[in-house]
């Protein structure tokens, strides 16, 4: 943390500026992150009778009798899409579907590397709430699950719940279910550390965007207690007489200004992080947005998540100097990076390896607590809450626990040992990467240039 408080301020944005620099010059080199492979052996011509006609009629027909059999036919099982139709892309606003499509097939190519899913980036020219929703139960028959990206509020909730409901495969919003199982996850060690109990502490959350307001909900499930939740949108603190929310389309938003802030405490962000013990911010970049005095006026040894990119609400060594005890970001140069990255790869393992029909809030739980137990065998500290996307062992881990929780909840549709799970998402984890490996060691991923490899 020294370190990076001696860096100037023009150091730190060139370094800011660097994966920009580089993404302008790789992806034309690449012209796409993903390509499709052959996954089945070709031994000539004659084996194409038995992929496609006339062979392939016998396992069409065997899954017309017993549809859960195309998960033993074909891809499906490790299948899923990652869909968006771009209204709300890293940051950057509403850009379109195609200015959206970059972002999607980085995600996928995480899923692969990360956690050995099949995973296609497809954009969708609507926003309409009703046809995306339309759209993507026309699509299930060939998807093992899908992953939401970047969709504006609060039309984000209306998707999510509506597909949850009606489709017959997990969907899920990173945005908001794969930022909450990675926050909890931090909180989880952090209140070890400080020697603090999830029933007790007072949290501040600085911003109600898709991602705290679920951060809110599955910390609840978890054990925060949400009378002593305080949220602070762009107009002040949640409370129930915010006639501007009632009356407006963002009921999710609504439903915390009746259950959080037992005080009804007005105002804006200092009086909400006055006297409490945890600050969660998913807000806009800073730095002072978050000021010191307001972290010196929170509870003894306070915990500040300062998540917003590329510029935490407030640098992570003013936190400290202010008096917090442990501070995460969302950047990787800084210690306790809040990513998403650690969360969707292993949780869509496990859900997928156990073909479960959805993923639960409890699903999520049962990711973030692996995160966390990963971390404490590693050796936690302060500045090591959670693992890093280098601790590639989390994965399978995660996969197993949330495999064993759908089984638990009866949301699978086959049971295994945890044993069983681990085993398998480590085998086809470690598939993808070593698959990776070879294509670049044998030239067929071409060096980046101007890049110097490890």
């Amino acid at each position: 943390m020294e370190e990076m408080k001696q860096a100037t301020k023009e150091e730190l944005i060139k370094k800011a500026q660097k994966p920009s620099e580089d993404a302008m010059r790789l992806h034309p080199f690449y012209r796409g992150k993903i390509e499709v492979i052959p996954k089945a052996h070709i031994w000539g011509m004659e084996s194409f009778g038995v992929w496609y006609t006339p062979g392939v009629a016998a396992p069409c027909k065997d899954i017309q009798k017993n549809p859960d059999m195309v998960f033993q036919h074909t891809n499906k099982w490790n299948t899923i899409a990652v869909i968006s139709d771009g209204t709300r892309v890293l940051g950057l606003g509403d850009i379109g579907p195609e200015a959206g499509l970059p972002v999607m097939e980085g995600k996928a190519l995480l899923f692969k590397y990360l956690g050995g899913v099949d995973a296609f980036p497809i954009m969708l020219d609507t926003k309409d709430p009703d046809e995306f929703i339309k759209t993507v139960l026309y699509l299930q028959p060939g998807l093992g699950g899908v992953n939401l990206e970047d969709i504006a509020q609060p039309k984000c909730f209306h998707i999510l719940d509506t597909l949850r409901e009606k489709a017959r495969i997990p969907i899920w919003h990173d945005d908001q279910q794969g930022t909450a199982a990675v926050t909890v996850a931090g909180l989880i060690n952090a209140l070890i550390i400080v020697g603090k109990k999830m029933n007790e502490v007072k949290v501040a959350m600085i911003g109600a965007g898709a991602a705290n307001i679920a951060i809110a909900r599955v910390m609840i499930l978890a054990g925060v207690d949400p009378k002593k939740i305080i949220m602070v949108d762009s107009k002040g603190i949640l409370h129930r007489d915010r006639d501007d929310i009632k009356n407006s389309d963002f009921k999710e938003k609504w439903h915390f200004c009746q259950i959080t802030n037992e005080k009804q405490v007005k105002g804006d962000i200092p009086e909400a992080m006055k006297g409490a013990d945890v600050v969660i911010a998913l807000s806009k970049p800073g730095p002072d947005v978050i000021k010191k005095e307001w972290i010196a006026d929170m509870a003894k040894d306070p915990i500040v998540f300062v998540c917003a990119n590329p510029v935490p609400e407030i640098w992570p060594w003013e936190a400290k100097e202010a008096g917090a005890r442990i501070v995460a970001t969302g950047r990787s140069d800084f210690p306790n990076q809040v990513n998403n990255s650690l969360g969707f790869p292993g949780i869509f393992r496990g859900t997928l390896d156990v073909m479960a029909r959805t993923i639960t809030d409890e699903m999520c739980i049962a990711a973030a607590e692996e995160l966390a137990a990963t971390a404490r065998d590693r050796g936690l500290h302060e500045e090591y809450l959670i693992p890093t996307m280098e601790d590639w062992e989390v994965f399978p881990r995660e996969a197993a626990a949330v495999g064993m929780k759908a089984i638990e909840q009866g949301v699978a549709r086959v049971k295994m040992t945890r044993d069983e799970l681990f085993q398998m998402a480590e085998r086809t984890i470690k598939k993808a990467r070593e698959e990776a490996q070879l294509m670049m060691e044998k030239g067929f991923i071409a060096p980046p240039p101007g890049i110097e490899l490890k």
